[in-house]
């Protein structure tokens, strides 16, 4: 029986020499991990640490959403996480029942699964919700992160920093030899997790509050195909009497690998004592879950985490940098975790490259915050919002308050030809649509927009005729996200994004500007930043195949859009400049800080 537990004998050993690198990453989980690949793609000297032997030994973070899957796309493994994922296909359903072999409640069509949603996901990106482990989606961060120049040091402990004007002087501890030295790094950026000691340390300050409910984990084995294959899910939620995640109460049984490696979500009162969970009691509580009282399934892990709900209002201190779970800590609901983590880093890595090549200033690094610390607010609202909005189910089937026998007979009353049944069915049509905003929510997903001094405003925003939450408005305003459109020619079809790449700053235009290349490229040499100009139009080398990039640019064909290298739009000129050198320069110049 595994048990989650990596401590290792303290032991003490003299300080050695002093390690020397641009960028120090302490945490190799997504947002680590993540960070480790996308510095190693910039060229950018990085060490990665973790205390931990190896990467996650369960499987904890799982959806991954479309802009996740875009920047995988953009660092060339999207094709190596899709190998190891449970397809878009199978996220299908998310079910709603009394136990798995018992009855069903009701379905809600997931992750843009419903045909009408079907058409948002796939007209927003060239890329699909697909759900991967994270015990699966770590190591081939972790894997591509080395490959391409990381170096990468498990079983070495964080201990505590120093900095100063020119860099950071991390301790830090070999847990295999209690060997202790020092690395010295230009900028350091904790990515250790809930309960980060870095953002500790450095003090960053936080709205909201820790273990708000208690939840346990049951990873098993256990092949139940013949209950699931014909209605395919990630998720399928228990509402039985005696079930409670996080005080919501229900059970949560996880597809972990269709359709015999499973985990469990359940709760208890985080305000009493931790229940003393074994094999045998992780075993009553799956049979119980499954309807299965007969199942021997096998136990394969169990641990306990608390549920919090608190972000970071200021994500860096000096030199210092927090990402992923150090700054926005949440319920798994909405599948947010561990994509709002890859993108924090994102975000961050392209800045910390561009100042230490020398071509911006280290001003640039401010919008770090600016931009990511009101995404981590709204991921946190939202994902917790979604979890107590599990109680207008329970309200519905009149269930609140109640145990045991009255339970299960207030679940069977929805089933009843009697007034008091009727009310409770159309409750429960009332109470799924609700589930939306947890299920659906593509505008959350995608609908990050940045207000910093690493944009250049021309007041206007996105226009939302729809829930912002629900969905998702692509805009070429700066900042927001660079819409998807196909364009090519009659031999390639690309994704609009594939031409503006991580590693440079993209301007695109049409025919009719055409001499924004020229001035691009003068921009490029006078300010030595990596800049490239994409012409879409007939007889170019892309075209607008489907003539959807005309309907969405919302500017001139002579105008341009500037795209930064996490494919915001940094900038635009509705139409052609009198002087597009002057202009552009200008332009380039106040986003890089050097105005």
């Amino acid at each position: 029986m595994p048990v989650f537990n990596d401590g290792l004998a303290e032991t003490e050993a003299p300080t050695g020499s002093l390690v020397e690198t641009d960028v120090l990453i302490v945490g190799s989980g997504p947002a680590g991990a993540a960070a480790a690949l996308f510095l190693s793609e910039l060229g950018v000297p990085t060490i990665m640490i973790t205390k931990y032997r190896w990467t996650a030994n369960t499987p904890r973070a799982h959806i991954t959403n479309q802009r996740a899957m875009e920047i995988f796309r953009d660092l060339r493994i999207e094709d190596q996480v899709l190998a190891d994922a449970t397809p878009h296909e199978l996220v299908g359903d998310t079910v709603f029942c009394t136990s798995i072999a018992g009855e069903e409640i009701g379905r809600i069509h997931t992750w843009g699964t419903r045909p009408d949603r079907e058409a948002d996901y796939r007209l927003a990106s060239p890329c699909l919700t697909v759900d991967i482990p994270q015990t699966y989606l770590e190591p081939i961060l972790v894997r591509n992160a080395t490959q391409r120049g990381a170096q990468t040091r498990f079983s070495t402990e964080y201990l505590g920093l120093v900095q100063d004007a020119d860099g950071v002087t991390v301790d830090v501890r070999d847990r295999l030899t209690g060997h202790r030295y020092q690395i010295r790094a230009r900028y350091l950026i904790g990515a250790d997790g809930a309960r980060s000691q870095v953002a500790a340390d450095i003090e960053l300050p936080f709205e909201g509050r820790m273990d708000i409910a208690g939840s346990m984990n049951i990873t098993f084995k256990a092949d139940i195909s013949a209950l699931v294959d014909h209605r395919p899910s990630v998720l399928y939620w228990v509402i039985q009497p005696g079930s409670n995640v996080g005080g919501i109460g229900t059970g949560l049984v996880r597809m972990v690998r269709p359709w015999d490696e499973w985990l469990i979500v359940w709760g208890y009162d985080i305000d009493g004592p931790a229940p003393e969970l074994d094999e045998t009691m992780a075993a009553g509580i799956v049979r119980d879950l499954l309807g299965m009282p007969d199942l021997e399934p096998e136990i394969t892990g169990y641990s306990l985490w608390g549920v919090n709900e608190m972000y970071a209002t200021r994500l860096h201190s000096g030199r210092v940098f927090c990402v992923g779970d150090a700054i926005h800590r949440h319920p798994p609901s909405n599948g947010l975790g561990s994509n709002t983590s890859v993108q924090d880093s994102y975000n961050l890595a392209w800045k910390l490259a561009a100042v230490l090549h020398g071509y911006a200033e280290d001003t640039l690094l401010d919008s770090y915050t600016a931009e990511r610390a009101p995404v981590a607010k709204r991921i946190v609202t939202r994902a917790n919002t979604s979890a107590r909005e599990f109680g207008d189910i329970f309200t519905a089937l009149g269930v609140v308050g109640l145990s045991g026998e009255e339970m299960a007979a207030a679940i069977e009353e929805r089933k009843a030809n009697t007034p008091a049944g009727a009310a409770k069915r159309a409750a429960l049509v009332r109470a799924m649509e609700t589930k939306n905003y947890e299920f659906n929510a593509h505008g959350v997903e995608l609908g990050q927009f940045y207000e910093s001094r690493a944009i250049l405003s021309d007041g206007t925003r996105p226009a939302p005729s729809r829930d912002e939450d629900l969905y998702y408005v692509m805009s070429t305003s700066p900042g927001a996200h660079l819409p998807h459109a196909w364009v090519g020619n009659n031999v390639d079809k690309h994704a609009l994004m594939d031409l503006a790449p991580y590693s440079r700053w993209t301007l695109f235009t049409g025919v009719a500007g055409e001499a924004w290349a020229e001035a691009a490229a003068t921009v490029s040499v006078d300010l030595g930043v990596p800049l490239q100009t994409v012409v879409i139009g007939p007889g170019r080398e892309v075209t607008d195949l489907y003539y959807d990039w005309a309907k969405l640019r919302e500017i001139e064909e002579s105008g341009a859009l500037l795209v930064r290298p996490d494919k915001h739009v940094a900038w635009r000129s509705m139409s052609l400049a009198a002087d597009p050198a002057s202009a552009l320069r200008e332009a380039v110049t106040r986003l890089v800080g050097r105005a």
